[in-house]
């Protein structure tokens, strides 16, 4: 046997010290220094650096006793360091001033000004300039400190295009002077609705994999809704934040019962509501509530409503069906969204029979972006199948199945097509 290393005990408590300063300081600390270095890019290179000193020291010197003040001191001087070795004007001389300290206050920042300053870094990501498509990896990767290559699965891009998209939205930030700050109160409604849609998108792509198989997809719902209970904390007068949390509240407490002890898919309806999560549908109902007391309704706090009709299901027995559908035609007139009316032809399905929901998929059945859209296939044959149009059901189910990527709805959508009637025309169904 080889020798013990004593400093093995140590070392481990260094790096558990170090990830958990990762996980629940790494946005603040590169907020802090995005703000005052102007550059995302720069303030994530410093912090890097810093947590590589910290595996190095700290198994050596111990873990001091405020790991998130030693590292942003340690990244504070290699930022200061690093724009020294290429300081060639008066703009790089100024960022060195803003790095500097000059007084007390300012040497307490990180205990005065981090949390502000993460929703600040939140609403630099989703800055009009930066493309739409990539503020929300940028939130992921500069507030939760995601890498690319992880943030690149979850959202099926290539690493190094998600790479590049980064990089090129952290200079976009630096080169057009882009704020770290609150918008003004007039223009918050428009920005806040971006970062919103930001979160929740993130959300969704970890929501794809209930069944946990891909850490890297549960870790996107998890940061979703931690991010989602930053900016209600920080702004809990907006509604639609509260909304949004109560949204993901809802989702997430079902997680459990997406799928059985085989790994089937279970759709909502047939779920067992002794396996959701109480305690996150009860505080989603608390925030819920709070929202509507604000009196200024908008579309999460409707789609939150939506899940809260259905979850009435564990008291009642029974999902409050013209209830959903009554909402979701709210939200179709808020949204004009062909995905909308999707879920509210099932719902009117429920409550007025199969052929009413067909009406409302008919009226949306041109919009090209339903095309290759699983969902609408889905329902379409669903609702098919409940009136007998069993040829026509066939064809869709075909089609839904042939878009789905998750294999256990995959397999869920093949048990449903072979529970139809033997179609009156084999021709359809291998022509798809």
């Amino acid at each position: 046997m080889g020798d013990v290393n004593p400093q093995a005990p140590q070392a481990g408590v260094a790096r558990r010290a170090a990830e958990t300063t990762a996980r629940h300081s790494y946005g603040k600390l590169v907020a802090f220094l995005s703000r005052r270095t102007r550059d995302v890019a720069a303030a994530q290179d410093a912090l890097s650096a810093a947590f590589e000193a910290a595996l190095q020291q700290w198994p050596v010197q111990g873990v001091p006793a405020s790991p998130e003040a030693w590292l942003m001191a340690v990244a504070k001087r290699q930022a200061i360091d690093a724009q020294r070795r290429t300081a060639t004007s008066d703009a790089a001389t100024d960022d060195l001033l803003l790095l500097t300290p000059v007084s007390t206050e300012d040497k307490n920042d990180t205990e005065r000004e981090l949390p502000d300053d993460r929703l600040a870094l939140l609403f630099a990501c989703a800055h009009p300039a930066i493309e739409r498509s990539v503020r929300a990896p940028l939130m992921l990767q500069t507030v939760l400190g995601l890498d690319a290559a992880a943030i690149a699965s979850a959202f099926l891009v290539p690493p190094t295009t998600m790479g590049q998209r980064l990089s090129r939205a952290k200079a976009k930030i630096k080169q057009a002077g882009i704020p770290f700050r609150l918008p003004e109160r007039e223009d918050l409604p428009e920005r806040l609705d971006t970062v919103l849609e930001a979160i929740y998108a993130a959300f969704t792509q970890g929501w794809s994999d209930p069944a946990g198989l891909d850490p890297r997809h549960h870790n996107l719902s998890d940061e979703g809704i931690w991010l989602g209970q930053l900016v209600a904390a920080l702004l809990p007068n907006e509604p639609e934040a509260l909304g949004m949390l109560a949204l993901m509240l809802h989702a997430h407490a079902r997680r459990g019962a997406r799928r059985d002890a085989s790994g089937a898919y279970i759709p909502l309806a047939q779920q067992d509501p002794n396996l959701w999560d109480t305690s996150l549908i009860d505080e989603a109902e608390r925030l819920l509530h709070r929202a509507s007391t604000l009196h200024a309704i908008g579309r999460f706090q409707l789609e939150a409503a939506v899940q809260s009709a259905h979850v009435i299901r564990r008291f009642t027995g029974h999902t409050d069906w013209p209830a959903v559908a009554q909402l979701y035609g709210a939200l179709a007139e808020l949204t004009g969204s062909p995905v909308v009316e999707i879920n509210r032809a099932v719902a009117v399905a429920e409550c007025e029979g199969a052929a009413k929901g067909l009406e409302i998929l008919d009226s949306v059945a041109d919009d090209p972006r339903l095309a290759s859209y699983q969902p609408y296939w889905a329902a379409r044959a669903h609702l098919l199948q409940r009136s007998g149009a069993v040829d026509a059901a066939d064809a869709a189910y075909a089609l839904a199945i042939g878009l789905e990527l998750d294999p256990a709805v995959r397999r869920y959508l093949q048990q449903q097509r072979d529970n139809l009637q033997p179609p009156a025309s084999a021709t359809i169904s291998h022509a798809i």
